[in-house]
């Protein structure tokens, strides 16, 4: 949703940004000479595991083909953010950990509020990533995008999180346009025993875990758990204290039985609620001409049960049958409630020697409603929508080190009817050590409700001796935005201390949202009679994106390693002839074209780990935004098997900065320095 169309670029001097990294640098190389001298023997017992570059190219992963396999062998953009990765980043909350990733766009709008995308179109309703949480979708179709405010959970549960940048739209369906996020929890099994954790520091102020595992029985496991945290204010565009801290809590549990050598059965569910602030700047249309400014409160309360049952039969072939209910209360400029009900059904097996197919089926349902909105409304306030699914892939093994997959995915919306989202890898894999992998796939991204029935007053100004609303209003006979996208990729084990994985795309967006002005009427209701400007939401709009994306990891000795990344996004949009809108030439403003990372990690004497972090981000075309260092560090100590303590500082380089500033009607604050100390007891 872009409403400003008058926007300008400021880009910062490539040399304040090469003196600022090179003090970085040199700070850095004098902190590591420091621990490094000799006496500072590295002790036998450090935890090696996170440094064992083998392992780290033979990760199991699920998201890319819905069937386990390793990450060197993937024939697609992959990136896996471990639990090591995790605990040795320092971060406190999921879309601070996202900016790991080569190629992820995490733009902080205020204390409680993210833009996080992949491959551009960045804003707070992010509408072409799909996040999932242990496969249960956390997209909320009202305004095609992530609540981040609402993805919590502790990252101690958290085994990984598998990243794929590009489509995923034929193993899990729409709006897996530009990525799929999967966050992926630890059974029970690997949790049992006690945990307690507790932090504090000058911006999370407040933060706790008591965490229990244990057997139920001969067959099960479980956990149960309840975690509290509050976040203070941020710092204002002005310099002054903003309204948007916020605080909440969960509770929540998991179990995973072995009901016998051929079945398996997870059950988990969560609670949470929270109370946060923003400022906002609106229209209310019962009001009208007048905009106010406000800090506004918002409440979230959210729950949902999840259950998944996995059967392997004697041949070896699988079948996993999941089911879940989910459902989400928010007052946030007006209520906005949904009940989500989902049963997916899936089945893989062999088929002879050389073909390895997964196929399923899918049906969700989602009961949506909202009310009393400031300035704008939905249709009647109320709509039932069904989603019928199902695919089929097949991995062809050609040759012992060539193999093709190819399969689609069929579904049937309630908005556009029936799309199929078609996808083709090839990979080769002429040693053990190294992949070379192509692909071809299209992805479509849904209508939200807000595009096909919304009306919005975004803004009034005089007009004639009185005055005008600029109108914006949704398309019920939209069309689905579509992507052809291509892409190639290498990823290679250069020895036994260097990995490289390098991807370049190439994508083909058409059909993409568009404002379209109509013709200007008067209008007695509601009262003051007024002029209206109606802009209606079309599908004339078209982009193609190119860009490259690499990462590597360095092991430089047994107790150090150096992960860098980069990445490059170039995007070009174009209108159809009969279009007059005037927003979506501001779209590459939003996101950056370069991005750069470089995390160390060390295993120090003494049971000390040393992580530092430095983030590189290039100017936003949008506010305008200049290009910023983000310099993060960890310090932790681990006093026997049980207990660590650990102090992170993040934003080390400037008391602080804004990082987004196309927030709709919310007040962006900036992001401020903060030390963050944490214990964790584990017994």
């Amino acid at each position: 949703m872009k409403f400003v169309n008058h926007r300008a670029r400021r880009k910062t001097g490539s040399s304040v940004i090469r003196h600022r990294l090179s003090s970085t640098l040199r700070v850095v190389s004098g902190l590591v000479l420091i621990l490094s001298v000799p006496g500072s023997s590295i002790a036998q017992n450090a935890d090696l595991r996170a440094l064992d570059l083998e392992d780290l190219m033979n990760l199991r992963v699920t998201s890319v083909a819905k069937k386990d396999q390793t990450l060197s062998r993937a024939g697609a953009a992959v990136y896996v953010i471990t639990q090591e990765d995790i605990r040795h980043s320092g971060m406190t909350n999921i879309p601070d950990l996202l900016r790991i990733v080569p190629g992820v766009d995490v733009a902080r709008i205020d204390a409680n509020t993210w833009a996080i995308s992949i491959r551009g179109f960045n804003y707070r309703y992010s509408s072409k990533v799909l996040v999932l949480i242990d496969g249960r979708t956390v997209f909320t179709p009202g305004f095609s995008g992530v609540y981040w405010d609402q993805q919590s959970l502790p990252l101690e549960d958290i085994e990984r999180i598998e990243v794929i940048r590009g489509p995923g739209g034929t193993v899990w369906g729409a709006n897996a346009v530009n990525g799929v996020i999967n966050i992926i929890t630890k059974s029970a099994r690997d949790t049992s025993g006690g945990l307690v954790s507790a932090g504090t520091g000058s911006k999370d102020s407040a933060q706790g875990l008591v965490q229990y595992g244990g057997s139920a029985g001969t067959k099960g496991a479980y956990r149960v758990y309840g975690r509290y945290f509050r976040v203070e204010n941020s710092t204002s565009g002005d310099g002054g204290r903003a309204a948007d801290g916020w605080h909440g809590s969960q509770a929540g549990f998991r179990s995973d039985w072995n009901l016998s050598h051929h079945d398996n059965l997870t059950v988990q569910g969560d609670v949470f609620g929270t109370s946060e602030g923003q400022t906002v700047t609106t229209l209310f249309s019962n009001r009208l001409p007048d905009s106010h400014t406000f800090n506004d409160k918002v409440r979230v309360g959210n729950g949902n049960l999840l259950g998944r049952w996995n059967h392997t039969f004697a041949n070896g072939s699988q079948t996993s049958l999941q089911l879940y209910y989910d459902r989400v209360r928010r007052v946030d400029e007006g209520l906005e409630s949904l009940n989500t009900g989902d049963v997916d059904f899936q089945y893989h097996f062999q088929a002879g020697s050389r073909n390895d197919i997964v196929t399923g089926v899918g049906y969700r349902l989602t009961d949506h409603s909202f009310a009393g909105g400031y300035s704008f409304a939905f249709g009647t306030g109320y709509r039932r929508n069904n989603l019928f699914s199902t695919f089929l892939q097949d991995e062809v093994k050609v040759t012992n080190s060539v193999a093709l997959t190819i399969g689609s995915k069929l579904e049937h919306n309630a908005y556009t009817g029936l799309e199929y989202e078609p996808s083709a890898q090839l990979v080769w894999t002429p040693t053990d050590r190294q992949t070379v992998w192509a692909s071809a796939s299209k992805a479509i991204q849904q209508p939200s409700w807000y595009f096909a029935e919304s009306r919005q007053d975004v803004a009034a100004f005089p007009a004639n001796g009185g005055f005008a609303v600029y109108q914006i209003l949704g398309n019920s006979q939209s069309t689905a935005a579509r992507l052809f996208d291509y892409e190639v990729g290498y990823r290679t084990q250069l020895s036994k201390r260097l990995t490289l994985d390098a991807t370049g795309f190439l994508s083909d967006y058409r059909r993409l949202q568009t404002l379209e002005p109509h013709t200007p009427f008067f209008t007695l209701s509601p009262a003051p009679p007024h002029l209206v400007l109606p802009n209606v939401w079309d599908n004339l709009g078209h982009a193609r994106n190119y860009g490259v994306e690499l990462s590597a990891n360095w092991g430089v000795t047994s107790w150090w390693r150096i992960s860098p990344g980069f990445s490059f996004l170039r995007m070009k949009l174009w209108l159809d002839p009969s279009s007059k809108d005037t927003s979506l030439a501001a779209t590459p403003g939003d996101s950056p074209k370069r991005q750069a990372q470089l995390r160390s990690t060390m295993n120090l004497a003494h049971h000390l780990e040393w992580d530092t972090s430095a983030y590189c981000v290039g100017a936003l075309g949008t506010g305008p935004v200049p290009s910023y260092i983000r310099l993060d560090t960890r310090l932790g100590w681990r006093v026997g098997e049980f207990v660590e303590f650990s102090i992170a500082g993040q934003n080390m380089l400037a008391p602080r900065r804004t990082e987004f500033m196309d927030a709709l009607q919310i007040h962006p604050t900036q992001v401020d320095r903060s030390v963050v100390g944490r214990v964790t007891w584990r017994f």
